[in-house]
């Protein structure tokens, strides 16, 4: 019976790996890489983002711990605000972080241009945001973006603290059923 424990270890162990944490490559699967601008304005002239809830005893800001926003932050081509729009991020996010330092992304891509209308992404991930150059998941996509997996690299590319305005550049990498002859 010594052989009987390491045999059910070996079988869990087998039935682990061709569940969840296995996934084999669909035979439709491609990649696409996108770049994109996240425009998040909380002060100014229409702002995208706004506080729902904050720490108790603390003012509410996205630089204090505890703080949750709702976006609906437009997705742009370039960094400039006024460039052409190909989406926007609806969700929320979290300053998650004690000191402050790290923001909780849980959003939407939903994209309105014209090669990938309808279709979603959805990102989800720590965005240390003081760090110059920082990685998020792609967990999942609709539409053109089918059973996505994959990854954002974000840099900052404007931040005004003072008014809580910044614009991120997102670096998107994802794997996705081809949807030639699906729609």
């Amino acid at each position: 019976m010594a052989s009987s424990p390491v045999f059910l270890l070996l079988l869990l162990a087998f039935s682990v790996r061709g569940s969840a944490f296995w996934t084999p490559m669909m035979p439709n699967m491609i990649e696409t890489k996108l770049q994109f601008y996240l425009q998040d304005w909380e002060t100014g002239k229409n702002p995208t983002a706004t506080t729902i809830a904050g720490a108790k005893g603390l003012a509410s800001s996205v630089l204090n711990f505890g703080t949750v926003l709702a976006i609906d932050d437009a997705v742009t081509e370039g960094a400039d605000r006024n460039s052409k729009q190909v989406g926007r991020a609806h969700g929320i996010y979290v300053n998650s972080a004690l000191d402050g330092s790290d923001l909780h992304f849980l959003f939407s891509v939903v994209f309105t241009n014209e090669k990938y209308n309808g279709s979603t992404l959805e990102i989800q991930g720590a965005d240390r945001f003081f760090l110059k150059q920082r990685e998020v998941s792609v967990v999942s996509g609709t539409g053109s973006f089918r059973f996505a997996k994959g990854y954002a690299t974000l840099e900052t590319v404007y931040l005004d603290l003072p008014g809580l305005n910044a614009v991120v550049k997102f670096n998107v990498t994802v794997v996705h059923l081809s949807s030639k002859g699906h729609f």
